[in-house]
């Protein structure tokens, strides 16, 4: 019930090219279901959003004993695994709804839409030698987007729902955070004599790599239940009284995560069998730690590599094939 809100299988993703059913999008609650017919325009950059998370969590975790990895055929793209509230939870919560906040917010710049644009509101004066211009991109639009979509099914008054909601701000909020001033100059040859500026977003990688430090200190909670009127509501509170407790930047998690060493479908865990590692690395992505000490098999490939390449006055470059061996080792 909890995740189909991510879980936006492969019927989801490609929908940035055809005319969109929202009625045909499996998974949706009633209030995404409103929200797709009233904001239809959008929802191709939505689904580009989720499957931008996707794949920077991808890259992000590439080297990890989780991989980020998704399955085809199912509804829950993620498996079973984001089914526990553990800090892997956290992050595909975080950079997902970081994704739709960032791709909502460029396809308006881009002009795609008519129901939003640049952002007309500049922050501050022009600064020294230079004046606003282009198009500023609207990050408060699009996140306004995102929590409105990624936020509609978390309305529980339960803990999973606190954490996801707390995630889900985490990775928006990073989507602010990032935005800096970008500039053009003007003026004879290149000359800087006038600069125009506008608020721009950053690379998402930039986004993906901020994330994954807030992954690795994430803030362990427990769950509390109180009495209300409306009846019995869970809060997170920091488990541990001695660190700082986590602020809304930060990730927070309350189940601890299961070992991904060895495949279980009931977690969801693929196991690291057959996965490729570096023989040189003592980190994670390391033989050792990634095959969780099963040991690895070594096996020789050939590639073929541009090499012994000339520059040729004006202009291009010729190169010559070679082949190359290298060492590619797995996990047993």
């Amino acid at each position: 019930e909890h995740e189909k809100s991510l879980a936006l299988g492969q019927q989801y993703t490609s929908l940035g090219s055809q005319p969109i059913l929202c009625g045909s999008i499996p998974g949706l609650v009633p209030k995404q279901l409103r929200f797709c017919r009233n904001y239809i325009e959008i929802m191709p950059s939505v689904a580009e959003g989720v499957k931008l998370g996707i794949q920077e969590c991808q890259h992000q975790f590439r080297g990890r004993r989780w991989n980020c990895t998704t399955i085809d055929d199912s509804l829950a793209i993620f498996g079973p695994v984001l089914d526990k509230a553990t800090r892997e939870s956290a992050f595909v919560h975080a950079i997902a709804s970081a994704g739709v906040a960032f791709a909502v917010t460029r396809s308006c710049a881009e002009g795609t839409s008519t129901i939003c644009g640049c952002d007309s509101h500049h922050k501050g004066p022009p600064g020294d030698g230079w004046k606003w211009g282009g198009c500023s991109e609207d990050a408060d639009f699009g996140v306004l987007v995102s929590r409105e979509f990624a936020d509609a099914r978390e309305n529980r008054p339960d803990a999973r729902s606190a954490m996801n909601r707390h995630n889900n701000e985490a990775g928006r909020t990073t989507i602010l955070d990032h935005m800096h001033l970008k500039c053009k100059c003007h003026g004879l040859s290149g000359s800087c004599e006038v600069k125009t500026c506008w608020w721009a977003q950053p690379d998402f990688r930039a986004i993906g790599d901020y994330l994954k430090d807030k992954y690795d200190s994430a803030s362990e909670m427990v769950v509390e239940k109180h009495r209300e009127s409306r009846g019995w509501v869970e809060t997170l509170r920091a488990k541990y009284a001695l660190f700082k407790p986590p602020t809304e930047r930060d990730l927070v998690y309350y189940e601890n995560s299961p070992n991904f060493c060895e495949p279980n479908p009931e977690t969801g865990s693929f196991g690291t069998r057959d996965r490729t590692c570096n023989v040189t690395s003592h980190g994670i992505d390391g033989c050792d730690l990634l095959c969780c000490g099963r040991g690895h098999n070594t096996r020789t490939e050939k590639r073929k590599e541009k090499c012994h390449c000339i520059f040729h006055w004006c202009c291009y470059v010729s190169c010559q094939e070679c082949i190359r061996i290298y060492d590619v080792h797995t996990c047993k």
